[in-house]
């Protein structure tokens, strides 16, 4: 693997790229793109083009991942594939939508219009044979009897064409993410490209935590943070010395290195009708459904803006800005939306997204791990 070029990622329901930027900077060449929803993958384009970086080689495009498996576009993906695998290894990556294996959303599984896109997705690495893949989504799918079953039937429909897997449950803050993001991740590699081991070897080999920085009980004992504190707008409050070490985990320490209120999506937030329960909830009182008010010294709920769910600065009368939830899903500073993007896709697609951080870790561990072969 060390003398072939680098390996080659074909991208699924990418949303506007954030998964795809952790690979994009982690040494992986992003070849093909697609995403569903128009403004998601305008969005995507507009990044890399303010970012300075390439365009795929074989193009963005718009549609459902059902055209490249059953559809009519079947054909021009495996003919993709087939002129990637003569350059490098080639890899599939993708995060099907989770509504339906969340239980904050509307938990219908496997059966559910976004749960069928998971049983394609895996279609498509079938009759495709991609040398590895991804599969991320919602710890629902793993923890939920029901959704567990589904998932366990996907494993062994991979396994008996000839992939070896090994997953985890992660959380996002473990990689230095200010959020506390579970996510299920699914690595899986052709037997043959890994010199035929079993899942128990690949475990072995494969060091989901090379690239951990923070151990997740440790960091997420809520006796280690601040709880909730008079609300002031404007108010100024020092870090808390027993936190210095873990400041990077913090709101207000990734509003800092993002310069949030100078970033182009600053002004980029939904304007509430009346002040009055944006004046009244408690700096870090995260306890309710909605309206979290988050507190600058502490790392955030999942950052979800849909379905109701209101998240108010840590000081100021107002719901993040698009700038701000971007700097908690710790994509670069440099990272932005066009200006023409509604509100409710900007949010949409950053609640969507696998933290940038998070996504450059696992990244770097795939890439490690390939380069071990």
């Amino acid at each position: 693997m060390s003398a072939q070029k680098q390996p080659i990622i074909f991208s699924f329901f990418s949303g506007s790229g954030f998964l795809d930027l952790g690979f994009e900077k982690s040494g992986f060449d992003v070849r093909f793109i697609n995403e569903f929803h128009k403004p998601f993958l305008d969005a995507y384009k507009y990044s890399r083009k303010v970012m300075e970086l390439p365009e795929p080689k074989y193009g963005h495009f718009l549609g459902s991942i059902e055209e490249f498996v059953t559809g009519d576009r079947a054909h021009e993906l495996s003919k993709y594939v087939e002129d990637a695998k003569a350059d490098s290894l080639v890899g599939f990556i993708g995060g099907p939508p989770c509504p339906d294996f969340s239980v904050a959303g509307k938990n219908k599984g496997s059966e559910g219009e976004n749960g069928k896109l998971s049983r394609v997705y895996i279609d498509a690495i079938i009759k495709n044979k991609p040398d590895f893949f991804l599969f991320e989504n919602v710890k629902g799918l793993w923890r939920t009897v029901k959704h567990r079953a589904f998932y366990d039937e996907m494993k062994t429909r991979l396994e008996n064409e000839g992939y070896v897997l090994t997953d985890r449950l992660t959380n996002c803050i473990e990689y230095g993410v200010p959020q506390d993001r579970d996510r299920i991740l699914l690595f899986g590699i052709l037997k043959n490209r890994a010199g035929d081991i079993n899942a128990e070897q690949l475990k072995s080999k494969f060091d989901w935590e090379a690239k951990i920085k923070f151990e997740r009980n440790i960091v997420l004992n809520k006796s280690l943070w601040p709880s909730h504190e008079a609300y002031k707008q404007n108010s100024i409050k020092e870090i808390p010395e027993s936190l210095i070490e873990f400041k990077e985990l913090t709101v207000e320490c990734w509003f800092e290195k993002n310069d949030v209120y100078n970033h182009s999506n600053s002004a980029h937030h939904f304007k509430p009708k009346s002040l009055h329960r944006f004046e009244t909830v408690l700096e870090g009182d995260d306890s309710k459904k909605s309206f979290k008010r988050l507190h600058r010294w502490r790392y955030s709920p999942t950052a979800a803006y849909g379905n109701n769910e209101v998240h108010l600065h840590p000081y100021k009368d107002r719901r993040l800005s698009a700038a701000e939830s971007l700097a908690i899903q710790s994509l670069p500073k440099e990272f932005c939306f066009p200006q023409t993007m509604t509100l409710t896709d900007m949010f949409k697609t950053i609640g969507n997204g696998v933290p940038y951080l998070a996504a450059k870790g696992l990244a770097e561990t795939i890439n490690d791990y390939l380069k071990s072969l």
